[in-house]
């Protein structure tokens, strides 16, 4: 079993990154946020939050996938799943149905991103408005572009690693120092 992945930054870009396992032997490529990894300010600005975040559950699309081999907390996605990122609404960094008037991204993608979602502990006990919402691990888009703060592999070796992970298993970003601590 997976007891804690760590994510560090690759050389060559401020976007490609590498996923690895305190506990195991792999270093897989991986994509960040636009912005890089540093410590979130705000809602939008593209950063991989680094802290030590919780794997808390996982979401697929049950139209693409069977439901994933895991320990993890797992639900299907439906068609009105969306997650709102309006900080002023009380569902922030929550997972909400649509139709909803209020800021949200659509869980149910047609880029195929979204269609294996482990969702991070990141501002989520308790949110915080403005903090920053949808801190996902997901799929990697065919073009391998950097996300908007989340981090994303390819999917068979996303399956292949959460057919290792436990309700305790952690995701390490970048490297922890006295600001950051596990959540």
């Amino acid at each position: 079993m997976i007891d804690q992945f760590q994510v560090v930054a690759a050389s060559d870009s401020r976007y490609h990154g590498w996923l690895t396992s305190l506990n195991h032997d792999f270093r897989i490529p991986c994509i960040l946020g636009r912005g890089g990894m540093a410590l979130k300010k705000s809602e939008g600005d593209g950063i991989t939050p680094i802290g030590n975040w919780a794997l808390r559950k996982i979401f697929y699309r049950p139209d693409r996938l069977s439901l994933p081999v895991t320990l993890l907390p797992t639900q299907a996605i439906a068609a009105d799943d969306g997650w709102c990122d309006d900080p002023a609404h009380p569902l922030y960094n929550q997972l909400v149905k649509k139709p909803f008037a209020a800021g949200h991204e659509d869980m149910w993608r047609e880029d195929g991103a979204y269609d294996l979602v482990v969702v991070l502990g990141f501002n989520d006990q308790p949110v915080t408005s403005h903090a920053g919402s949808a801190i996902f691990w997901h799929l990697a888009k065919p073009d391998w572009r950097p996300t908007a703060g989340c981090i994303a592999i390819d999917r068979d070796t996303m399956l292949w690693l959460l057919a290792q992970c436990h309700p305790g298993t952690m995701m390490q970003i970048g490297t922890l120092d006295k600001e950051s601590s596990d959540r």
